[in-house]
């Protein structure tokens, strides 16, 4: 084990801005600097019904308006998330009425899918893998790089460098650009090779080269190392890749002279190669070079050529495929489903191969930092750090989950149950044309395969001594800091056992407290708007260059002791199912009493200006409370109106009613709802449902309540 030094806080102040998730796209409405007088709702957007509660409503139904304005598709961290939120809303007529089903229906066909069938994680631009989230970077993890050219996005670059100490062999060098280093291999065979470094292998899992080519096209080009033991090269320690088609380009290489322009216009190509895979790839790396394997002249242009940690998430794939299972319910787009049901097969396919869960009844994560251990540790009352490990796996990317990881299992799970849902109406609809033969998933056996991880995970998963979900790394080690949007949103998913369920709902809501925890009883919600992440102090369970965390008061860390508001919708969820409606609208009735007192202020930035109830992040600026600005999820809570107390559920010709409202609402009525080609209003009463149809020309829809009961459509 290496000791903390220097290069692990290297970039302390962009870590603490822990999630930095596409800050600029929501740089304006949505970030609380607003007079809430000013904040005008649009007439075609969904209201929310309850007599006797109009105020209230009236606050629901201007958070849900709030959020809606910046949202819609985004990466597929959210694609659990937004869909849902998002595509129900009627805004408009005709091809207003269809813009969010566009947007969805472009961003989830064009998802990148490498040839493994990995689902790219898509965020911004940085010096980890290419297909994953952005850091850790090399220089916190001790690799080796060489940048000839910046990022483009501050705060994730590293030191520029010359090539003056580069080995050319058949080529020449021109010089350094804005977009490189410019080579023209002149030779067949050419060879580059940077000069002698000294690295661990398991530091550096992967190789990453961002570069422009021009006539590889056939070419095996591959790289060659040394070690320590082994300090000559030999084809023995050889990885082969292959230049992506994206990066090909037809014009000729800026050397410095008259040797014309290349035309760099066109995206460069960003290969990742899996150093860890190979079994020569051990010890200390010293040297590197690469071979283009070119038979005549080529121009090339090297912009990076780096070690990279494996940032990759192990939850796109299942967050992919319950996303394309959202939108293709709620719009009934039978040419989108066509399209992409060959790639969510593929996406369920990779999560079955690489994790390895129809033996192991979970998302077994082996990829190297992902093993669920952590890379802040405390060794006879010394704190040690480990380069290299407890990376992040999904949105809390400052925790160790990996290994058994809970929580892509939980994500897993309910994947497994919306696949198999699509398969059973691909076959029960024959006239859709969707292809099936040997690649489609038979139904039964998802579902039997999903009770198999749930039983597995409800033991393995549970913390007998505190009566809570965990997560488990690769030494078998659980790990409970109190994580509350793990144990949400099992419960959520139908993951827990009902027995579970009521256990955490006890914690949650005072009814026990338990031992060691920092945060036990009222103080739990003390944010007011939603739980804590976590309820126990986490000094020792994190990714190795989040090493400091003591420095940052109980609280004032998303992802220790903070909040998030959009997982208050999975907290208020699993009150509804576990507790009943009248303890979920308890809650959401304190959250708007909350959001409230926000508004009144003239929102969230104003509101939080008192520290003593607070700190915001979002937009480069740490804090313990995520609501604003890259925090897109807190779209989510008024969803529990549609989703909780009406019980609405899409189906592929309707939808399911199961409606559970509190014992002081007569009624609850949802306006506008956008199902397939119908535009709905819906009113619940204790013995009757009321269904106004304002679209009536369409698909004729079937709408069951879940309890039976009279159930009346109205067509206008």
């Amino acid at each position: 084990m290496a000791q903390h030094d220097r290069r692990t806080d290297r970039l302390g102040a962009i870590l603490a801005n822990v999630f930095l998730l596409l800050a600029a796209a929501s740089s304006g409405a949505g970030d609380g600097r607003h007079d809430r007088k000013a904040l005008q709702v649009p007439d075609d957007f969904p209201r929310f019904v309850v007599p006797g509660q109009e105020q209230r409503m009236a606050l629901l139904r201007e958070l849900f308006w709030l959020h809606y304005q910046p949202a819609g598709p985004l990466i597929p961290l959210w694609d659990e998330w937004m869909p849902k939120s998002t595509l129900w809303p009627a805004r408009g007529e005709g091809e207003q009425l269809q813009a969010m089903r566009r947007r969805w229906a472009s961003a989830l066909a064009s998802r990148p899918i490498n040839a493994e069938g990995y689902v790219h994680t898509q965020q911004h631009d940085g010096t980890a893998h290419a297909e994953g989230w952005p850091f850790p970077l090399w220089t916190q993890a001790g690799g080796m790089g060489w940048h000839f050219a910046p990022t483009g996005v501050p705060g994730y670059d590293a030191p520029l460098v010359k090539p003056d100490d580069w080995k050319l062999i058949g080529a020449r060098g021109g010089t350094v650009t804005a977009k490189g280093w410019p080579l023209e291999l002149t030779a067949p065979r050419a060879m580059a090779q940077p000069p002698a470094f000294a690295v661990s292998a398991r530091v550096a899992p992967w190789l990453r080269l961002n570069w422009w080519a021009n006539g590889l096209e056939n070419a095996r080009c591959y790289v060659e190392w040394t070690t320590k033991e082994a300090p000559e090269f030999s084809p023995d320690r050889r990885a082969y890749f292959s230049p992506s088609a994206d990066g090909q380009l037809a014009a000729s290489l800026p050397m410095g002279g008259n040797e014309g322009k290349m035309d760099l216009s066109r995206v460069e190509t960003r290969t990742m190669i899996p150093m860890y895979r190979l079994p020569g790839w051990k010890g200390t790396i010293t040297g590197l070079r690469i071979g283009f394997d070119n038979s005549g002249p080529v121009h090339v242009v090297i912009k990076s050529f780096h070690t990279a940690c494996d940032s990759r998430h192990n939850i796109n794939n299942s967050n992919f495929i319950r996303g394309c299972h959202d939108y293709f319910l709620w719009s009934g787009d039978v040419p989108f489903l066509r399209g992409q049901m060959p790639r969510i097969r593929v996406a369920m396919r990779f999560i079955m191969r690489e994790f390895d869960t129809r033996r192991r009844k979970c998302v077994y994560t082996t990829w190297p930092g992902h093993e669920g251990r952590s890379g802040v540790r405390y060794v006879d009352g010394k704190k040690v750090i480990v380069p290299g490990e407890g990376i992040g796996s999904n949105y809390w990317d400052l925790l160790p989950f990996g290994g058994e990881d809970a929580l892509a299992t939980v994500y897993y799970y309910d994947a497994l149950g919306d696949l198999a849902e699509l398969e059973a109406e691909i076959a029960a609809h024959p006239q859709w044309e969707v292809p099936r033969g040997a690649e489609a998933f038979d139904p039964a056996d998802l579902r039997r395969h999903a009770q198999e991880v749930k039983d597995y995970g409800t033991k393995r998963f549970w913390n007998e001594k505190t009566g809570r979900f965990g997560t488990v790394d690769l030494d078998g080690r659980l790990h409970d800091y109190g994580f509350t949007f793990l144990n949400n949103e099992a419960v959520y998913h139908d993951f827990a056992t009902a027995e579970q369920a009521r256990s955490i709902h006890a914690w949650l809501s005072g009814q026990r407290t338990i031992e060691g925890d920092t945060s036990v009883g009222k103080d739990i919600y003390h944010w007011r708007f939603g739980p804590r992440s976590t309820t126990r102090r986490n000094l020792d369970y994190y990714f190795w260059a989040w090493s400091n965390p003591e420095s940052v008061p109980w609280g004032y860390q998303v992802q220790d002791g903070g909040a998030v508001l959009g997982f208050a919708y999975h907290d208020l969820m699993a009150r509804l199912k576990t507790a009943g409606p009248d303890d979920a609208w308890q809650r959401l009735s304190r959250i708007l009493d909350w959001f409230d007192e926000v508004q009144k202020a003239g929102g969230y930035r104003e509101y939080y200006k008192d520290g003593s109830r607070g700190t915001l992040q979002g937009g480069n600026v740490p804090g313990g409370l995520g609501m604003d600005r890259e925090f897109f999820e807190s779209i989510l809570v008024p969803q529990v109106m549609l989703y909780g107390f009406l019980g609405f559920r899409p189906t592929a010709d309707g939808c399911v009613l199961d409606p559970r409202l509190p014992s002081d609402w007569k009624e609850l009525t949802v306006t506008r709802i956008h199902l397939q080609d119908h535009v709905l209003d819906i009113s619940v009463k204790a013995d009757a449902i009321h269904v106004t149809d304002h679209a009536s020309g369409g698909r004729p829809l079937k709408i069951r309540r879940a309890a039976g009961g009279t159930l009346k459509v109205i067509a206008h």
